[in-house]
């Protein structure tokens, strides 16, 4: 039962962790896409929204993507897709690409706004991490709740007893 209060508080961690790398992750391909210096004329191939939620009353949360493809400086013709761009961009739009080469072709359409993606970085990183140490106090705490209340395995801590006139009682 014990492993219980570990376990999804470990599940919980290890997405937030893994959440936390992909948010970094994207944050650096971005901004390298801007420092990169490179641009291209890129078309809008596609365009087409996602929905989630709305089961029951919960709120659904639209996200528009765009799909784009234009031919980076060494020839390659790149395709790519990208979340929530601008509404006005529509289908058959041309728009500047910033990207950065290498093995696999970094891009985006977002106009350079390291403020706001410094800031959107950090936001996520913080809730991350308030979660992160909720859940790492939470195995904490439960660690030395069963060891101090008796819900952890047995201590082997023995019962005092006092014999009185030859009969044997404990308090």
């Amino acid at each position: 039962m014990d492993s219980f209060f570990y376990a999804v508080p470990g599940l919980i961690l290890a997405v937030v962790l893994f959440g936390a790398f992909r948010v970094v992750r994207r944050s650096l391909q971005i901004r390298r896409a801007w420092n990169s210096g490179l641009t291209a004329e890129a078309r809008c191939l596609r365009m087409f929204t996602t929905t989630h939620g709305g089961s029951g009353d919960s709120s659904v949360r639209t996200t528009l993507h765009h799909v784009y493809e234009f031919t980076a400086r060494d020839g390659r013709t790149v395709r790519f897709e990208e979340e929530d761009g601008p509404a006005t961009t529509l289908e058959g739009d041309f728009v500047t690409v910033y990207y950065a080469e290498g093995h696999e072709v970094v891009a985006t359409a977002k106009s350079p706004g390291r403020a706001k993606l410094a800031a959107s970085t950090v936001a996520f990183l913080a809730f991350f991490g308030v979660v992160a140490v909720f859940c790492v106090g939470f195995m904490v705490t439960y660690n030395q709740m069963s060891d101090g209340f008796g819900f952890g395995e047995d201590t082997g801590d023995t019962v005092d007893t006092v014999v009185v006139d030859g009969v044997t009682m404990t308090p």
